[in-house]
């Protein structure tokens, strides 16, 4: 269980409280129970320090405070919104008998043991935290799931973690999913069209012209061109008519 130090704070005015903040200190608040909420400060650096823990928001931590131990959990933090610092916290009070609502994380194991997942299979997480409604003195930390043997197909439902003694879901009535081994999806690129040129295409569509004007019995514009070649010009005489002699 994690742990830090705490002092009384009697600040009133917003002043009082930038003043604490420029020294290093965190302002918090604790309540819940039956006793008063007491304003209190910790120490900047401790604060960032269990805040870089993993599931800060879901462990219990022990406030050393005027010599007395109390037992709390984080329920919200407040930051900066330009450096991003810790800028005041709000702890509940563990009492033992009551019970409290909860976001718990999911934490998968084994996935190296999972013939879905070796098959290139993949996890589909449906859900990262689960909600549950605990007794303050037995609060999971995380749930844990186990992706031994889960073959592709296979799914993961609240009914298979095993939930500490009477700790439960606030979703009752359906055995909802956690996640899933999904099958591979495999993306098949489209095939890409011939290439052809310009040249190319015009010549193709000529050359089919052509084609169907033979098949009709009309002349090509091949045929046109040979007929004007062997046409003499205007003046011009063909190469095997003979000019007659002229009489004396």
């Amino acid at each position: 269980m994690n742990s830090i130090e705490a002092t009384i704070r009697n600040t009133t005015t917003k002043g009082q409280v930038n003043l604490l903040r420029k020294k290093g200190e965190v302002p918090a608040v604790i309540y819940g129970g039956e006793q008063e909420n007491q304003k209190i400060s910790l120490s900047k650096k401790e604060v960032k320090f269990l805040i870089e823990k993993e599931n800060f928001l879901s462990n219990v931590i022990q406030i050393k405070l005027e010599g007395k131990d109390q037992s709390v959990l984080p329920r919200d933090i407040a930051f900066d919104t330009v450096s991003d610092e810790p800028i005041h916290l709000d702890f509940v009070r563990i009492v033992k008998g009551s019970k409290i609502v909860l976001e718990i994380p999911v934490k998968f194991i084994n996935s190296d043991k999972s013939p879905g997942l070796k098959r290139g299979g993949v996890l589909n997480i449906v859900r990262r935290k689960v909600e549950l409604r605990c007794p303050t003195e037995n609060i999971p930390t995380e749930l844990i799931v186990d992706l031994d043997n889960l073959d592709i197909g296979s799914s993961i439902k609240i009914s298979s973690i095993n939930l500490p003694e009477n700790v439960n879901p606030t979703i009752q009535g359906r055995d909802f999913v956690i996640a899933t081994v999904a099958a591979p999806t495999i993306i098949k690129e489209p095939e890409k069209p011939a290439e052809t040129t310009e040249e190319g295409a015009e010549g193709a569509d000529a050359a089919a012209t052509t084609e169907a004007t033979a098949e009709a019995g009309e002349k090509t514009p091949e045929d046109e061109k040979g007929e004007d070649k062997a046409k003499p010009k205007e003046g011009e005489k063909k190469e095997d008519q003979k000019t007659p002699p002229k009489k004396k």
